[in-house]
């Protein structure tokens, strides 16, 4: 047992050298700080986007239990993002949940759980680049109140000309490096943070004064998650609210440019859990206590409504001027997203290629940027083609590849949670602290997330989930879904055959971590 200096650096320097295998990858050092790493990981997971196109959906399936749910979606991420902090302090590696469960579960378990991230984050680029077409050209409208300007968004060629423009210019802030990213979200995050907490507050004041014959009084009855009437209703709630809170991991993949790589990380995550979920719940309550959670007028509950419900309590909620800074935010939200979206997918696909579990030439780092710049422009360039050819081939199918996203979400953070706990087994007796954080903690978040994954999957095989297209009688979500980790399989079975060291284990090897004790 190695008795350690109280000197962080020392720690990080004998913990890196437990893990031998681990390979530098040439990042900028330094690059971000605890402030600009926990901003990062709230810009990813876009909070007034995801409540602009949730908040309804979850009012309509769990009523007036939809701050409940906030909470019971947060429960897991919380206890995952325990896993990841440890897994961290462990192993600082810029690949996260794929160099950790390669340590954990040998390199095949890993290679999947990194494909499963890739996929998602595409498939969530895309849908982000959509959304801030779409409010550029309804924002366009507004501000020059002329509904043709708005219409353009409906042409599908001008969609698609300004969502590649939008992911173009994404790419090259990214491309220079977390210095410009960094920037661009200071600004932004706080712009739609800003604006948010204006929405809330006058929100509570609409409510106080009982402006809207669907308001309703606050009970904190709205808090019990077990008042939702059925057990089905209550998992379609939580699988969205578990999508509000992707993106938290953001934080990790810049791991290797942060100040104290090993520990800010981590406590960066932490930070954007309570930023969101604080969010969630003065929103949730405001706009529930203004408007009520109802199907008729502007309940949030309504049909018509209910996948843009800021775009309909704009206005009332806030009047015809105020209100457009709703709409900034949401652009802003969603731009800003599809900006730092690009962080995790590039750097797990540098790790890959470094360790040798995909091609090398996604491996180079630019020179001056200090970025992962091949990797940064092919999530680009996949992106820009996967919404393209989505777009073009059918609407629907577009919508159910969105819907699949929770399938691989669960899929990788479950995993991640696994392999903290298999990866540390050996330290779990060794203090409270160490089971319950290393051990327990993250078990029951892999297993909370395990049990919507299954249930989502039963649920896609019914032709009724999504848009309500079919494939041969089974529900297209499903096959979607299930068809993408079937093409991460395929895809790795063909690259075990070009790089067979990695797949043998002589890259990145399973390991345990070193008892290390700093004093």
């Amino acid at each position: 047992m190695t008795q350690l200096d109280v000197r962080p650096q020392v720690a990080d320097t004998v913990i890196g050298a437990a893990e031998g295998d681990v390979r530098g990858k040439g990042l900028g050092k330094g690059s971000v700080g605890l402030v600009g790493s926990a901003v990062i990981g709230i810009s990813t997971v876009a909070p007034v986007y995801c409540l602009t196109s949730t908040l309804g959906s979850t009012a309509g399936e769990v009523g007036l239990q939809m701050p409940a749910v906030f909470l019971a979606g947060f429960l897991p991420m919380l206890l995952v993002a325990f896993a990841y902090r440890e897994l961290n302090k462990a192993v600082p590696d810029c690949g996260t949940s794929f160099t950790w469960t390669v340590k954990a579960f040998g390199p095949r378990v890993g290679w999947m759980c990194g494909w499963g991230l890739v996929i998602a984050t595409i498939i969530v680029l895309s849908n982000l680049a959509g959304v801030a077409t779409s409010y550029f050209w309804l924002l366009a409208g507004e501000i020059t109140n002329n509904p043709s300007i708005s219409a353009l968004d409906d042409n599908k060629l001008v969609h698609i000309a300004t969502c590649l423009t939008l992911i173009a210019a994404a790419t090259a802030i990214s491309y220079r490096g977390m210095t410009a990213t960094k920037g661009v979200q200071y600004a932004l995050v706080g712009l739609q943070l800003a604006v948010l907490g204006l929405f809330v507050a006058m929100a509570f004041q609409k409510a106080s004064a009982g402006s809207f014959d669907t308001g309703l009084d606050f009970s904190w009855q709205w808090m019990n998650p077990f008042a939702v009437e059925s057990m089905a209703a209550f998992t379609a709630g939580l699988s969205l609210s578990i999508f509000m809170y992707w993106g938290w991991d953001a934080c990790l993949a810049t791991n290797e440019e942060t100040t104290g790589s090993a520990k800010t990380p981590g406590r960066a995550s932490l930070i954007a859990m309570v930023v969101l979920v604080g969010s969630y719940l003065a929103t949730g309550v405001a706009a529930q206590m203004a408007v009520g959670s109802g199907v008729d007028g502007l309940g949030l509950g309504n049909p018509e409504t209910s996948d843009n419900v800021f775009a309909a309590l704009a206005g009332p909620v806030m009047g015809p001027l105020l209100g457009i800074l709703l709409f900034v935010a949401v652009l802003a939200s969603a731009t800003a997203s599809l900006q730092t979206t690009f962080i995790p997918v590039a750097r797990t696909v540098l790790a890959m290629s470094t360790y040798e579990a995909l091609p090398s030439s996604y491996a180079k780092v630019h020179p001056r940027f200090k970025t992962p710049g091949r990797a940064t422009v092919m999530a680009g360039v996949a992106t820009g083609v996967f919404y393209t050819v989505m777009t073009l081939v059918s609407e629907n199918v577009l919508t159910d590849t969105i819907f699949a996203l929770g399938l691989m979400i669960c899929f990788y953070y479950s995993l991640t949670a696994f392999a903290c706990a298999w990866y540390f087994r050996g330290e779990l007796r060794r203090s409270a602290r160490d089971l319950f954080f290393k051990g327990v903690f993250p078990v029951l978040g892999g297993l909370l997330l395990a049990t919507v994954f299954l249930k989502t999957l039963i649920d896609m095989w019914n032709p009724s989930y999504g848009s309500g297209s079919t494939v041969l009688g089974v529900g297209s979500v499903f096959v979607i879904g299930v068809g993408l980790l079937a093409l991460g399989l395929v895809i790795m079975f063909v690259t075990e055959r070009r790089s067979p060291a990695f797949f043998r284990g002589q890259v990145l090897t399973k390991s345990t971590p070193a008892l290390v004790v700093e004093d």
